[in-house]
């Protein structure tokens, strides 16, 4: 059987279908329900459910009628078909080209990740929300950035949709793939793999069965944040204050103005408030002036980070711990700068073609990222099991990667505009160092690329057993559309 929701009426009414789930070694029902937009959905359901019984389906009579339906239902959790659908335009979005297997994939996929979140939900897995919203505009940005798109109303006009609706779409979706990360990372965090399992476990495969390593590079970036006016900044603080004055003669309260104002993504919606945090995790300056804080009702002097200008207002302290809302406000960068800085850049470049300097002496002396910069401006890949200067190309940022792909090793680039892992706009300089081809892996040369392939391996055997297992345990109900796939997992068909 379909469920189906449908329009009714002529007006929107999302009726209320109730998709019941039941746990296959306990036998109980349980149930969630989908939607309702009143009261009346429930009895319009119940006659349309009785309508099809009698006479065929409402779809049949008129298919136009059908806003969504359920294909899948794991558990007590539904899979509509515009879950479906928008994981499908998410992947050819991304540049993927799909096939008929993916038209079964991305149904069990969704699958499983519902299993994923209803473990971490037992688990009590969390995300913050400012992860959530930068993760989304990066997504975003990214799509913007792709030579097929290149524009903001490009992209809204090939999602039919504008950026503001398409954030609050992909907001839910991304904090799902955080928590199913998480999630991964609990279920595997105790493997460790030693010297001798990595080597025993190369050594049994067969030459041609080694695998391939891709082409690696190592690169180094000077990077300069354009010139702020003192008339910009001045702006930026006179509106804080005027923020402070509002709140101080109980005009307003602070949340509401963050919520208006506050140009933090991942803490506006909430009135600007962090939650709980360490000191560690708070940029030093802001945590200087939050940690010293004592009276709620007052507003803090205005704070200078490297992500703009804060005032900020006690909630609660407790022990090591502080929380507090916070307005942040960025000035204004010109395109007038950014060309400024460009041209300075440029002819940095210059220079350093000509022999007058080393670049590394130009990135001690001129670089604005503190992260590369005491490193000869070599960029460094983090991962949970190691740290390496060597990218795949894929791994860098997408606007140097794009420069980099051109370049020969020993190239230096011209200067280009970027966003920074702070999400602040940066011109830059590349210099690639070396390039690793694609080769063979060697136990000798590339020994930590094992070690990674062999962690990689054992993780997704624990974690394809635990998919597996679940599935087991788990009531797993799908539209007839879907019961002859060839799926990842053998279990789907009870």
């Amino acid at each position: 059987m379909k469920y189906r929701i449908y329009q009714t009426g002529g007006a929107l009414a999302v009726l209320a279908i109730m998709a019941m789930g039941m746990n296959a070694r306990s036998g109980m029902a349980t149930g969630r329900m989908l939607a309702a937009d009143d009261s009346t959905a429930v009895d319009t359901a119940q006659s349309i459910r009785q309508e099809s019984r009698t006479t065929g389906t409402v779809a049949d009579k008129n298919p136009a009628s059908v806003i969504d339906e359920v294909v899948w239902v794991v558990g007590d959790e539904a899979i509509l078909k515009s879950d479906v659908e928008v994981s499908r335009m998410s992947m050819e979005m991304e540049g993927k080209t799909l096939t008929a297997e993916d038209y079964c994939r991305i149904p069990e996929q969704i699958a499983i990740q519902k299993l994923f979140l209803h473990q971490a939900a037992i688990d009590s897995i969390e995300v913050k929300e400012a992860e959530i919203v930068q993760g989304v505009e990066q997504r975003i940005n990214y799509w913007i950035q792709d030579p097929r798109i290149g524009s903001k109303e490009r992209l809204e006009q090939l999602q039919r949709k504008s950026i503001s609706q398409l954030r609050k779409d992909l907001h839910d979706d991304y904090k799902n793939q955080l928590l199913t990360q998480r999630m991964q990372q609990k279920l595997v965090e105790d493997l460790t793999v030693s010297p001798a399992e990595v080597r025993a476990y190369f050594n049994r495969l067969p030459a041609d069965s080694i695998p391939m390593i891709p082409t690696q590079v190592e690169v180094q970036i000077l990077t300069l944040t354009p010139r702020i006016p003192a008339e910009e900044v001045n702006r930026v603080k006179d509106q804080l204050r005027e923020y402070t004055d509002r709140v101080t003669k109980g005009e307003t309260t602070f949340a509401t103005l963050a919520r208006l104002y506050s140009e933090d993504p991942g803490t506006a919606r909430q009135g600007g408030e962090l939650g709980l945090t360490g000191r560690g995790m708070l940029d030093p300056a802001f945590a200087a002036v939050a940690f010293n804080l004592t009276d709620p009702r007052k507003i803090s002097k205005i704070v200078e980070t490297e992500f703009g200008y804060h005032i900020i207002q006690l909630i609660e302290r407790r022990g090591e711990k502080v929380n507090c809302r916070h307005i942040l406000l960025k000035p204004r960068i010109s395109a007038e700068e950014t060309e400024q800085a460009k041209i300075r850049l440029d002819s940095v470049a210059n220079e350093v073609r000509s022999g007058k300097y080393a670049f590394e002496t130009a990135v001690a002396y001129l670089s604005d990222d503190k992260d590369t910069r005491n490193n000869n401006g070599l960029m460094v890949n983090s991962s949970e099991s190691s740290r390496t200067s060597r990218f795949r190309m894929q791994d860098l940022p997408t606007e140097v990667a794009r420069v980099v792909e051109k370049m020969q090793v020993g190239d230096l680039s011209d200067a280009f505009v970027m966003t920074n892992s702070r999400g602040k706009t940066v011109c830059a300089l590349v210099k690639l160092k070396n390039r690793i081809d694609a080769h063979r892996a060697s136990i000798t040369e590339d020994f930590q690329a094992m070690k990674d392939i062999v962690m990689a391996h054992l993780r997704e055997e624990r974690i394809k057993k635990w998919v597996a297992d679940k599935i087991k345990d788990t009531y797993v109900r799908m539209s007839p559309e879907y019961q002859n796939c060839n799926f990842e997992y053998e279990g789907w068909m009870k």
